[in-house]
């Protein structure tokens, strides 16, 4: 067998070791409950500082007072409704 014959058996060698771990990486990333966690992860990080732990109010309030105006907006509606 010649070098290059080698090298090139080398190289197809190093391909498929890399494609197999980039397959094993997909495999990892499309897994339901890997996909879950980072969306949960997402999720917390709107609402509490990852690092510090400490709460991002500014966000809490945002969501707290949409709520407030949704269900505003049913009473409203509903008072509106029944007359």
């Amino acid at each position: 067998m010649t070098n290059d014959m080698r090298q090139i058996e080398q190289e197809i060698e190093a391909t498929r070791e890399r494609l197999a771990g980039t397959i094993d990486q997909l495999v990892y990333r499309a897994h339901p409950k890997t996909i879950a966690n980072r969306q949960a992860t997402a999720v917390k990080a709107t609402f509490v500082d990852l690092q510090t732990g400490a709460p991002r109010t500014d966000n809490i309030l945002k969501v707290v007072g949409g709520v407030a105006g949704v269900v505003a907006a049913f009473v409203v509606i509903r008072k509106l409704s029944n007359r």
